[in-house]
């Protein structure tokens, strides 16, 4: 974008990627505005209001995706993705000036399970998740239209200390509990929190526009970060948790965590992007 931007809205700041993020743009002194659901069911000439002045738009919210997928769950988890999206644009219609950018989130549940999958050679994902990630990039990208340029980052899982999916693994690893899920042999595509953050930067400054891959550019299995948990923090990781007692748990969401997507990240590599941390060994070893 041209000049450096002052101000920017967050739908999501409260969570771990945004407040993560905050920090970073105050590190280089930029003001952020939260955006809380208060502001959105306030209406769109509010929200517009409270957005005006804004540079840039950062949309992370949505609701877990790990949980009981009940049809009610399944409601809020669109609500929270599709339908916001779609009120931030219809208040940035309202707005003048408009912010130069929106940055918006979705996540690589839209590709079908395996892979290797990149931007333009892939396949879709045919079920719940693959459409909730389509529709949601569908609304986010609508902002163009408007005349703001867009970037839809394509979430892998996100590793850091302190939150995120890493947070919630360590105790039973800590405790010498932990293992795979199933055989392990699922893909695992992930981030560091670091290097999310050098992306978002990236995104502001050099003009990204478009859908990218959040993602490393090393996928692992689910049998990788078991052994990466195992050795950097030297515990056993003997166990295996059948797929079925998944299943039991978490009902439809369990292909969350017993499927998965191998992602590279083709359009950040070919615009020269550099990640600090490439493979799940060097991720954990820092986030532990």
């Amino acid at each position: 974008m041209n000049g450096i931007p002052k101000l920017i809205a967050m739908t999501g700041a409260s969570g771990f990627i945004g407040k993560a993020l905050s920090d970073t743009f105050k590190e280089h002194g930029w003001r952020t505005i939260g955006l809380d659901r208060k502001d959105f069911s306030a209406g769109a000439p509010a929200l517009a209001a409270k957005m005006q002045g804004s540079d840039v738009v950062v949309n992370l919210a949505g609701t877990p995706v790990l949980n009981r997928w009940t049809e009610e769950y399944k409601r809020l988890m669109r609500e929270s993705r599709v339908t916001l999206t779609a009120r931030l644009i219809e208040a940035l219609n309202l707005m003048s000036p408009r912010p130069a950018l929106l940055i918006s989130t979705s996540a690589i549940g839209y590709y079908a399970a395996g892979g290797p999958h990149d931007e333009d050679k892939h396949k879709k994902a045919d079920d719940f998740l693959g459409q909730l990630a389509s529709d949601w990039e569908r609304e986010a990208l609508r902002a163009e239209d408007l005349g703001l340029r867009v970037v839809v980052f394509r979430f892998g899982i996100v590793i850091g200390r302190g939150g995120g999916a890493l947070d919630r693994m360590l105790g039973p690893f800590r405790l010498g509990l932990g293992g795979t899920i199933g055989d392990g042999s699922q893909p695992f595509s992930w981030i560091h929190i670091d290097d999310l953050k050098s992306a978002y930067l990236a995104a502001i400054h050099n003009g990204y526009s478009g859908i990218y891959n959040l993602t490393a550019p090393n996928p692992t299995t689910n049998a990788g970060l078991t052994s990466a948990l195992s050795h950097a923090l030297g515990k056993p990781a003997p166990f295996r948790v059948p797929s079925f007692a998944i299943k039991l748990r978490y009902g439809e969401g369990a292909g969350v965590l017993t499927s998965g997507q191998a992602v590279i990240p083709k359009r950040l590599i070919e615009k020269g992007f550099k990640f600090i941390y490439e493979t799940i060994e060097q991720a954990v070893r820092d986030s532990v």
